[in-house]
């Protein structure tokens, strides 16, 4: 099976620029060579910078939806009814006064104004409403007895239940504020008074175009019952021209006492008049709506008149028509609303499905790396017993090298004084370094070690020349700021000693992890990259063998026409091309090659950007692979787009999500998640670390890489994004060498796999 003919390239795609090579010992080539002028292609654009700019206010705005649905529901700004305490300081004269009177309060002038219904007159009131369970119940036993009734709405309800407020006012009904939220305005400042009262007449405008001049504070009761506090909040709103409606008769339905006797609470003795408070909201209302059928069903043939609080107490109607800016501030208010709550419902599933997903596939991929280690254990391939090569076939390692004077002769000698017992040629390929790495790479004197210089052109084509001039079909490939194990050749090769096998990804191992940033990476390698290799051997879909050690087929490698400059990963993009071709790419745990990691975050950063980026071009690129027979493309590309892009764009929100539940709600579940998490993550770096045999004390770590780690790396996933979906071709990030493994003149011990493998314990034979 080979590629479709649009992804083939001829190979190769012109002559070799002339390059100077030498054996090691036999003479040092000059410092420049009389290379042709090339022109140099203009510079790439910069990295775009207005995403950021873009994902502030993406994130600006997901935190005004969150906080707005948040307020709505009363878990911003959240009140409960002061506890009940003697009200020990003496009443001023209009207290005194109102709890004297009657319910209905206007208290703009310096004592209150009282009124109350007349005999035979009862006004039925409804707090906390519009509900769509049980408002309409209500609604329709008032419609079978012909009554009339005030609901006192709370706003965040009326934008989410419009119709239920229009049908209120169409059946002839009343409508009284009863704040925004709920709040107890006896707790709250007077701004947040005003701002409670005033969003409810917005919401009552874009749903009904009136507003009401009708005000009940949650929590009263009747005027008897006014404490001090609640007789502030009851003048501040007398102050908003609101008449403030309290009760003659609370039945405390919500205590839910049976309809029979909060029908017995809601009649009026001895024929009087009463306003009577009930709730259509606020839990289950049964009883409530059996009740009013009581009530109704023995005052009317008693001549009783069930009539709004306006006409009970003789005021002109208390809807007024809203002004054409309040009708469209309130419907974008109630638009605004409904959209925060849908989106806050939906984000609460989409990050469900995303701990879930990220949580089964860490279990998941840990099986499957306990089934690809018993059996390599047992020394079997999927189909019988390993192949093995008759006698060890010679071998050719490439190491393309640019600027790399810090650890070049490290990579060589590990290369160079390899057990492996087979012919072992070295190509150490200078891509037009400015440094001493090519005078440095032939000064160790090994015979089978050639260098080859070229004008620099990418490490495409350095990998290119090394393959064009390779003298033997199985290449490795090698960084030149990695180090081999003296065992590592040969177990690579021993891989390809199944025809089926096109490639062999090795174990990555980062060498310089004594901060914290190498501690970070030194666990994503072990946990991310070798755990999943594992599994992703057992699933036919590996997605890359790294470029600091991978084994390959030469035959492989010409049929595709090399090694592809189309991405920035071409390690990717090589890995894909060769599953499509129909060969097998697997993994072997023991074939060990230590890497140099950047050693700060910006450094990290440049790197991962980089990978990231050349990522999804290598997905775009193989994007028709999901058609293509074989699991590879779905699999593959599907895991791509699901754990490494799709989830990573979701992880700001995630952790907004986590600081808003944190400070304004309950922080306990958010700690318990995370400390799940946590703990999943750190069972399965333990395991990781054991198939590794590397020891478990490293986990230390793990809780802080979720704090400044893991954001780094969805920043660089944003950032990727963003540049591909612009159009704008990433330049190459040049990474700072600090020499881990010795630098210039031989700072390393002369067995420099003693050195690396003395940081982490002892190494896997």
């Amino acid at each position: 099976m080979t590629r479709r003919d649009e992804d083939r390239r001829v190979w190769p795609p012109a002559p070799v620029p002339a390059w100077q090579d030498f054996r090691a010992g036999q003479g040092q080539g000059p410092d420049t060579l009389p290379l042709p002028l090339t022109t140099e292609p203009p510079p790439p654009p910069p990295d775009p910078r207005g995403h950021w700019f873009l994902l502030g206010v993406g994130l600006v705005l997901v935190a005004t939806a969150l906080l707005l649905n948040g307020y709505t529901t009363d878990v911003v700004g959240e009140t409960h009814p002061a506890p009940a305490a003697a009200d020990t300081a003496p009443p001023s004269p209009a207290l005194r006064e109102a709890r004297q009177g009657e319910a209905v309060l206007n208290t703009a002038g310096p004592l209150p104004v009282s009124a109350g219904p007349s005999a035979r007159t009862i006004a039925l009131t409804f707090d906390d409403g519009p509900d769509p369970e049980w408002t309409p119940q209500v609604l329709d036993v008032l419609r079978k007895y012909r009554a009339k009734a005030t609901f006192f709405v709370v706003g965040a309800k009326v934008a989410a239940h419009p119709e239920l407020a229009r049908r209120i006012v169409a059946e002839g009904h009343e409508l009284g504020n009863h704040t925004y939220s709920h709040a107890d305005l006896s707790q709250v400042p007077g701004w947040r008074l005003r701002l409670e009262l005033s969003l409810t007449q917005r919401a009552l405008a874009g749903a009904t175009d009136l507003h009401t001049t009708l005000a009940r504070p949650p929590y009263s009761s009747t005027p008897e019952a006014i404490s001090t506090p609640q007789w502030e909040s009851i003048r501040a709103a007398g102050t908003q021209g609101y008449v403030v409606v309290l009760t003659d008769l609370d039945t405390k339905d919500w205590s839910r006492p049976g309809a029979a006797k909060i029908a017995a609470a809601a009649i009026p003795p001895r024929n009087r008049g009463a306003i009577v408070m009930m709730h259509d909201s606020g839990g289950d209302r049964r009883q409530t709506v059996e009740a009013v059928e009581l009530v109704l069903k023995e005052l009317v043939p008693k001549g009783y008149k069930a009539v709004t609080v306006s006409q009970a107490v003789g005021l002109p109607s208390a809807h007024q028509p809203a002004d054409t800016a309040g009708r469209f501030i309130g419907s974008v208010l109630n638009l605004a609303q409904r959209a925060a709550e849908a989106f806050a419902g939906a984000l609460s599933w989409v990050l469900f499905a995303a701990g879930a997903l990220t949580l089964g596939r860490l279990l998941f991929f840990a099986v499957l790396a306990w089934m690809h280690a018993a059996r390599n254990r047992g020394g079997k391939r999927r189909k019988g017993r390993a192949p093995a090569w008759p006698a060890p076939p010679p071998v050719t390692v490439i190491v393309p090298a640019y600027n790399e004077e810090a650890g070049i002769q490290a990579t060589v000698r590990s290369l160079a004084e390899t057990a492996y017992p087979g012919e072992v040629e070295i190509l150490v390929v200078d891509d037009g370094s400015t440094d001493r790495t090519t005078e440095l790479a032939g000064a160790l004197g090994h015979a089978n070690v050639r260098v080859i210089r070229r004008p620099n052109g990418g490490k495409p084509a350095a990998l290119n020349t090394g393959i064009s001039q390779a003298a033997h079909e199985l290449i490795i490939m090698v960084d030149g700021d990695t180090v081999f194990e003296p065992a590592t050749i040969g177990h690579l090769v021993r891989q390809l000693a199944d025809p089926a096998v096109g490639a062999v990804s090795g174990n990555t191992k980062v060498g310089n992890r004594g901060g914290m940033v190498g501690r970070w990476q030194h666990i994503e390698y072990v946990i991310g990259f070798n755990l999943d290799r594992r599994a992703f051997e057992l699933l036919d879909c590996m997605a890359t063998v790294p470029g600091a050690i991978g084994a390959f087929r030469r035959s492989a490698l010409l049929a595709l026409g090399g090694v592809s400059s189309d991405t920035l990963a071409e390690d990717t993009d090589l890995t894909m091309a060769l599953c499509r071709s129909g060969w097998r790419v697997v993994y072997e745990e023991k074939a060990l090659a230590w890497t140099e990691a950047p050693g700060s975050l910006g450094q990290l950063w440049r790197q991962r950007y980089r990978w990231c980026y050349g990522t999804l071009q290598a997905m775009w690129k193989h994007r028709r692979a999901v058609l293509e027979r074989g699991p590879f493309g779905r699999r593959c590309l599907g895991y791509l787009a699901m754990f490494q892009v799709l989830l990573p764009l979701l992880a700001p929100v995630v952790d907004l999500m986590a600081v808003y539940s944190t400070v304004l709600g309950d922080p306990l579940p958010v700690v318990a998640v995370w400390a799940g998490f946590v703990v999943v993550q750190a069972l399965t770096g333990w395991y990781a670390l054991r198939l590794d045999g590397e020891p478990a004390s490293a986990l230390w770590v793990l809780p802080l890489q979720q704090f400044v780690y893991r954001q780094l790396m969805y920043l660089v996933v944003i950032q990727s994004v963003a540049t591909a979906l612009l159009g704008v071709r990433l330049r190459w990030h040049t990474l700072r060498r600090e020499g881990t493994f010795g630098g210039p003149g031989g700072a390393a011990e002369p067995d420099a796999r003693r050195e690396y493998a003395g940081m982490t314990g002892p190494a896997r034979p």
